[in-house]
């Protein structure tokens, strides 16, 4: 088959095939490619649902204003004093814990998660009962609801978790093969505006393959940031090893229940005095403490033991410190874990362990940097949606204007010129081959 110019009947000359991508970017551009299709709908689920947890607490109080309690220069109700109370809106039930922070109402938990169960909010100060609530078995509220969709998308948890865990390492995996896409083999005014820039008077195609580019770059560190906290809570494997990698070499100690002697029952203190001295020890220990968290001793249990949270800052919980006590003899159990060391004379990895969930929310900057995952979020949960279009366009899904004029044949290089094969002077071979040169490929989606 001869190729003609349109001007001339002579020969044209073929075009020099342009220099393709290398073997390491082929790979990277089809890894980044397949899984973003395989894993955009978790990644959407994910990523949302977290846009909407960010601010779940600041979301609660502004619809919730009987919730915010001015501070005042008195001490908070003690734990005897709590018991009492919610003794007494619901005789018979046992209360399972007290969560405060400054500038709020004291959250009770009462009754049995696996039954109809009661929530307080009590006045930190005098006790009054702000508001009461009853939920049934399996009842959800809507943050409650958000955060089950952000940690095993409404499935049975043993198969959802996964799911999370392990598309979340592919989200990994997808940030930086997007990286890799998205740097440009030369650097020119054209594509520094291509990578930085959105252009928004562009088509529809143009800006969408600009939100998904340059707003994926600029939200690549806090993406990973968020990424890589979220996997510590699911992966066991990563978490330890993460710990292992920061630590100089420190194994990551396990969870263990604490458990209180049953021979000293009854010996020393009642349920009622062993929380109110513990809790004393502990604000004597950290009087400018901002918030507490503290679980009640099941009373039908004589092992159960009394583990208290202090939280010296507000809004953030890195700086936490645990403590557990024999609910009998006072005895202060020994700590073993990452949460019962104080923050300033932790290692470098126990810090980053504890910074953990800070970090993951955004915290760890204050207010500031929860809005910043709240953006970063954000774009993440549009990224698989604008990578979708991208390769529905790019596949020739969406295009409609795929006429050819009569008696002529578009074949297209690779540098993007035309040629045009003139049937009257072509002859019958160019009425044979009406296949284009080149068909756009995984290299170019």
């Amino acid at each position: 088959m001869k190729f003609f110019n349109i001007s001339s009947a002579t020969p044209a000359k073929r075009p020099l095939k342009k220099e393709g991508k290398s073997r390491f970017r082929r790979i990277n551009d089809w890894l980044h490619l397949w899984l973003g299709l395989i894993s955009g709908v978790i990644v959407f689920i994910v990523c949302i649902t977290a846009c909407i947890w960010v601010f779940n607490e600041e979301i609660t109080s502004l619809l919730n204003p009987e919730t915010r309690v001015e501070k005042q220069d008195k001490p908070v109700l003690t734990p005897s004093a709590i018991r009492q109370i919610a003794a007494a809106a619901y005789p018979g039930e046992e209360v399972s814990y007290a969560e405060y922070h400054q500038g709020r109402t004291i959250h009770v938990a009462v009754g049995d998660y696996e039954k109809r169960h009661y929530t307080l909010q009590l006045e930190p100060y005098s006790g009054r009962i702000v508001s009461r609530e009853i939920h049934e078995k399996d009842e959800e509220g809507f943050f409650r609801w958000v955060l089950m969709g952000h940690r095993f998308l409404w499935l049975p948890y043993e198969i959802g978790r996964p799911i999370v865990n392990y598309g979340t390492m592919i989200f990994v995996v997808l940030l930086i093969t997007g990286l890799i896409w998205w740097y440009p083999k030369k650097w020119s005014k054209s594509t520094v505006d291509k990578s930085f820039r959105i252009k928004w008077n562009g088509t529809f195609k143009r800006v969408n393959l600009d939100l998904h580019n340059v707003l994926g770059f600029y939200s690549l560190l806090f993406l990973l940031a968020i990424a890589l906290t979220g996997m510590v809570y699911g992966i066991e494997w990563y978490s330890k090893g993460l710990y292992w990698a920061t630590s100089g070499g420190e194994t990551l100690a396990e969870y263990r229940a604490k458990s209180s002697d049953s021979l000293q029952i009854n010996k020393f203190f009642t349920a009622d005095q062993a929380m109110d001295k513990a809790w004393n020890m502990v604000l004597d220990a950290h009087p400018d403490t901002k918030g507490f968290y503290y679980s009640f001793p099941d009373t039908t249990d004589a092992k159960s033991a009394i583990s208290i949270y202090v939280y010296p800052s507000v809004g953030q919980f890195y700086n936490s410190q645990s403590y557990a006590f024999d609910r009998h003899t006072l005895r202060q159990l020994p700590r073993d874990g990452v949460y019962d060391v104080e923050f300033a004379g932790a290692s470098f990895g126990t810090k980053l362990r504890k910074m953990n969930y800070d970090i993951h929310v955004g915290s760890i900057l204050g207010f500031p940097g929860k809005v910043l995952a709240f953006f970063a979020s954000l774009i993440g949960a549009s990224l698989p949606v604008t990578g979708f279009i991208i390769w529905w366009n790019r596949r020739g899904f969406g295009n409609s204007k795929k006429k050819k004029k009569k008696g002529q044949q578009r074949t297209g290089d690779l540098s993007g010129g035309i040629i045009v094969a003139d049937e009257r002077l072509a002859g019958t071979s160019a009425r044979k081959t009406r296949r284009p040169v080149f068909k756009p490929g995984l290299q170019d989606i």
